[in-house]
């Protein structure tokens, strides 16, 4: 009787694991079974959210499954990125992820830390511009630069939230330029950009394609890119160095998911995605917007963020982030 008995845990054992294992390799092999959901950590309209919306048409071709996006805006990205490093790591759930990652940390803006994600990959890279309304009493850079020293301290610009790369980009401008602005936050580019729209504000340092509607109503106008080249798509706007200023920045965006996510979904989601950003209409999107298309795998993605962690750590260390 010991001996049947004997026998039958073991054989019990034996199922029990041969069950557990071919239960994960289902989840990967048939992953994914439902819906997916994009979390992006700022409101509608802006570059984060309109390079979310075309990757998530993108990835629902190539997974075959419902990709949603939904805005949790708030804390310069630390809302939106806080649910998502909260939830379950199965894949289903990612954030988009800005560069104010690698600032959170130093800023004291929240506890999250880039190594709180796995990641699928980057898609953009996105260059700050200078925009103001099309009646603002300058024309270049200079010009502004001089309107801002002679009003101290009363010259506005919008950007998306305490600590934000569009923050960061005002500041540097500031820095270079001798000048003190009044950095106006909010949550994500779209509600500065609708501020100066109304007049609120004086100048926004966000992504060109994030007033691009503004420009072609002739409401507003670019004074400067905060890039190398000048883009493409706008040849008569200059760089901020042509401008007389060394200001050279800009964010970019990712996707990841919760640590711990299994690496046979983290590989079917990084694939969907570098097949995603590689058509013709992800790079027409993007592109016309302002922005730079830029993929890279998981593994190449971890070491540039690392590198930027790196890189923003210094920077900010020896920059003054005043109101």
């Amino acid at each position: 009787m010991e001996k049947v008995r004997k026998s039958y845990v073991l054989f019990m054992a034996v199922v029990i694991t041969a069950l557990v294992f071919a239960g994960f390799s289902s989840v990967s092999a048939e992953f994914p079974e439902h819906e997916i959901t994009i979390v992006v950590p700022f409101n509608a309209g802006g570059a984060s959210d309109m390079t979310s919306r075309i990757i998530a048409t993108g990835l629902q071709e190539e997974l075959g499954q419902t990709v949603l996006v939904v805005n949790k805006p708030g804390g310069s990205g630390g809302v939106g990125m806080s649910e998502v490093r909260a939830s379950k790591p199965d894949g289903y759930t990612i954030s988009y992820i800005p560069v104010e990652i690698v600032m959170h940390e130093t800023l004291e803006l929240s506890d999250i830390v880039i190594e709180d994600f796995d990641y699928i990959g980057q898609m953009t890279l996105v260059p700050a511009a200078l925009t103001v309304p099309a009646d603002a009493p300058y024309e270049t850079v200079q010009d502004f630069i001089d309107y801002a020293k002679e009003h101290p301290g009363e010259v506005t610009i919008g950007n998306s939230g305490a600590g934000s790369i569009w923050h960061i980009a005002a500041t540097l401008l500031g820095e270079q330029a001798g000048v003190e602005f009044n950095n106006i936050m909010f949550d994500g580019a779209a509600p500065a950009v609708t501020a100066l729209m109304g007049g609120h504000i004086d100048a926004v340092t966000v992504n060109s394609g994030e007033v691009l509607s503004g420009v072609q109503a002739g409401k507003l106008k670019i004074l400067a890119i905060m890039t190398e080249e000048r883009d493409p798509a706008m040849p008569d706007v200059p760089t901020m160095v042509e401008s007389g200023f060394d200001v050279i920045i800009g964010g970019w965006g990712a996707l990841g998911v919760p640590k711990g996510t299994p690496a046979e979904v983290l590989e079917k989601l990084s694939a969907a995605l570098e097949k995603a950003t590689a058509t013709k209409e992800f790079s027409d999107f993007i592109t016309q917007r302002g922005m730079i298309v830029h993929y890279s795998n998981t593994a190449d993605f971890a070491v540039f963020i690392e590198e930027q962690s790196e890189f923003f750590t210094n920077l900010l260390s020896n920059m003054e982030l005043g109101g």
